[in-house]
């Protein structure tokens, strides 16, 4: 029986597959599968992936002839999955030896439906660890309880999928918006919260997550950047109306994010962005809008003002973000 099915999507990854996978193996135990989803690579990734055969017992590779986007490559992962627990990994990212068991101890002991940790960002040779905002670990919680308060940041702002482990039996809160290329995993990671039964956060940091990788969607300002906008409507049309407030802040803050990374961008396609980012504010209630501008931080504020200079004024501060930082990040 296989306790833990790893899903590790990837694409033109011939660079960075080899340390992923070597990772892997040194997190391998006969219990685990490793579910390698190549999606439609030109480089030879599959080629590199297929090499670990060897080397990596339960491990399985899956090529997608045409890239199918990140959200569907995990997706397919996760219909290969058989083990009682799915974690995931990107292809350029590594796990430090023993991360896995870990894992599983986590969630095996808590018990409950799925189990979030923190990550080490690596760029370079710097490593920063980045905790998962909750002060209280190894106590299972109701997810609905971690999304608010809407003005800091909470585990709604922390999407990364590969920074935990789920019990595969969540089936549907699981899978990805398919038709999203980009910011997939900010619908997951509502749907989870307000879904699930239980969750815990833990204070392991065994994954690494490597910046600044050039092609990966953080850094390519092509027309899959105006999946923001389409992962921020499938939010909206599911959160439930306590959750509002801290939904339109999420989205004001990270359009604001976006807006001052606009020089990636072509002219054209900044247009097309700046007009759905005022088509998409028009569509929020106007008090929690000004609301949320009033938390932010002086540069994300003036960044969306000038795109919206018609916004009322907002109301006394209660607090504001030293230069430069939110209390909620992207």
């Amino acid at each position: 029986m296989i306790t833990l099915s790893v899903v590790v999507p990837v694409r033109d990854c011939a660079r960075y597959i080899g340390d992923a996978l070597s990772s892997l193996c040194r997190n391998s135990r006969g219990d685990f599968e490793f579910i390698v989803v190549d999606d439609g690579s030109t480089d030879g990734t599959g080629d590199v992936a297929d090499d670990f055969r060897g080397d990596l017992p339960g491990l399985a590779v899956i090529r997608n002839p045409v890239p199918l986007g990140l959200a569907d490559a995990r997706n397919t992962g996760l219909e290969a999955a058989t083990g009682r627990y799915v974690t995931f990994m990107d292809g350029d990212d590594w796990l430090a030896p023993g991360h896995l068991e870990r894992l599983v101890a986590a969630i095996d002991g808590l018990g409950c439906d799925f189990v979030r940790t923190d990550h080490v960002q690596a760029e370079g040779r710097k490593r920063v660890v980045h905790r998962a905002p909750l002060a209280r670990r190894d106590m299972v919680l109701d997810p609905r309880e971690a999304i608010l308060p809407a003005g800091v940041r909470t585990m709604v702002d922390y999407p990364y999928a590969w920074a935990g482990v789920y019990r595969r039996s969540l089936h549907d809160l699981l899978r990805f918006p398919g038709s999203l290329h980009t910011a997939e995993d900010r619908p997951w990671i509502w749907r989870l919260h307000q879904e699930a039964a239980t969750f815990a956060v833990v204070s392991l940091a065994g994954l690494f997550y490597r910046r600044q990788v050039a092609g990966s969607l953080t850094q390519v300002g092509d027309e899959r950047q105006l999946h923001f906008f389409d992962a921020f409507e499938l939010v909206f049309k599911d959160v439930e109306e306590e959750f509002r407030p801290k939904a339109v802040r999420n989205f004001c803050s990270l359009l604001a994010h976006h807006l001052r990374l606009a020089d990636r961008f072509t002219p054209r396609l900044r247009a097309r962005f700046e007009e759905r980012g005022v088509a998409m504010v028009r569509g929020l209630p106007p008090d929690l809008v000004v609301e949320s501008l009033a938390g932010m931080s002086a540069e994300r504020e003036a960044v969306l003002r000038t795109l919206l200079p018609d916004l009322p004024p907002s109301p006394h501060v209660r607090y504001r973000s030293r230069p430069g930082r939110d209390r909620e990040d992207p």
